[in-house]
């Protein structure tokens, strides 16, 4: 279910019909099968109803109760179609057996819906269902959807944002059971699941020092975002490896993390000269621009020029030659954060960083594949 300035209008119901309200044409009530009741399921099963109960609930080990008859209730109760009433549950076990996750951009794209989906995913393997609300950046209405879902008596949040980036929880958030998902608060003790963006910086750059296309390597885009903390752990990843590999990077074209932005700025840079080995761009779609430029000016990737990216997205894979990217585990991170809040994984204290894949392309020359140009060694410094 989804809430928020998307969701208007819109409503879904769960289950697998909808009562009909009042009695059909000619004044007949019609006929509806009954439902079964735990009192069924115990019978089928041979046991007592505390004892199907206590099955059903997941708390056999618990009362004791031996796997032969956990099985057999549970067998009952696929048999019978039978489904424990959630409200009664609820109050007895004070769970609801739903949370909440509010992002600023929850219907925005490709990355947004696999984190999604991973999130989803791990709460449904739990037998809990997902509320999801988009704020839009909006404070105040981030405000609102966090109090409805705390009145609708979710188990915990999940707060999660598109771009991974710095935050300040919201005092709405504070006192709750509550993951924190693609961000982080450095003064909250709240867990938080982020990807590896230094590590991810590392594996892109030693992907370009081991093709020996690292002569004259320029990175592609700007890390001004306050907030934003990919490009800077980026950046600063590809620079810790060049420099253990006693390498440095040649130049950084500053550009804004968008297809023309990055035409505009590589095509200056291939006009002012010199002509880079490769391109470290830190998104695909700088790699999209990037690509256009050096096609304008004549050059082929990766013949002439080198280029790899960030992000992993659908992109990397439609560009020609596709762009070796390194891509961020949005399902991952979704299916961790759900893990973290249900509490069926163990926080270790601090943000937990998970690995950022290398996603192969085309766009690498390979090692031995001769050039257009054979620029000399930089020295080390």
């Amino acid at each position: 279910m989804v809430v928020g300035r998307r969701a208007t209008g819109r409503v879904q119901r769960f289950g697998h019909g909808v009562p009909a309200i009042g009695d059909p044409p000619g004044g007949k009530q019609m006929d509806r099968p009954s439902r079964p009741t735990l009192r069924d399921v115990a019978l089928r099963a041979g046991v007592s109803r505390t004892t199907a109960s206590y099955a059903l609930a997941g708390r056999a080990t618990e009362m004791r109760i031996s796997d032969e008859t956990a099985d057999r209730v549970l067998r009952a109760a696929a048999e019978l179609g039978f489904s424990p009433n959630r409200t009664a549950q609820s109050l007895r076990t004070r769970r609801s057996h739903t949370i909440g996750l509010i992002s600023d951009y929850v219907a925005y794209g490709e990355f947004a819906g696999r984190m999604l989906a991973g999130a989803s995913a791990a709460a449904r393997a739990r037998g809990t269902l997902v509320l999801i609300g988009e704020t839009e950046g909006d404070a105040s209405l981030e405000q609102q959807l966090i109090e409805e879902m705390l009145v609708r008596g979710v188990d915990g949040l999940v707060y999660a944002t598109l771009a991974c980036r710095r935050i300040t929880v919201p005092e709405a958030l504070r006192g709750t059971p509550a993951v924190l998902l693609n961000c982080f608060d450095a003064s909250a003790s709240l867990p938080a699941v982020v990807p590896d963006e230094v590590e991810g910086g590392r594996r892109i750059a030693r992907i370009v020092l081991d093709a020996q296309v690292d002569e004259r390597t320029v990175i592609v885009g700007n890390a001004e975002d306050p907030t934003a903390i990919a490009g800077e752990r980026r950046i600063a990843g590809i620079h810790a490896e060049f420099a253990q590999a006693s390498r440095r990077v040649s130049g950084h074209i500053q550009s804004r993390w968008e297809v023309g932005a990055a035409f505009d700025e590589v095509s200056r840079a291939l006009a002012d000269g010199p002509l880079p080995t490769a391109l470290i761009c830190l998104n695909d779609r700088i790699a999209m621009g990037a690509y256009e430029a050096l096609e304008a000016a004549g050059l082929r990737v990766p013949h002439d020029v080198s280029v790899v990216a960030f992000d992993g997205s659908n992109l990397a894979q439609w560009l020609r030659p596709s762009v070796t990217s390194v891509g961020i585990p949005f399902e991952q991170l979704g299916a961790l954060a759900v893990d973290l809040l249900l509490g069926s994984a163990d926080w270790p204290g601090h943000a937990i960083t998970l690995p950022m894949p290398v996603i192969a392309g085309a766009s690498v020359r390979a090692v031995g594949q001769p050039g257009d140009i054979t620029p000399p060694p930089i020295e080390a410094g």
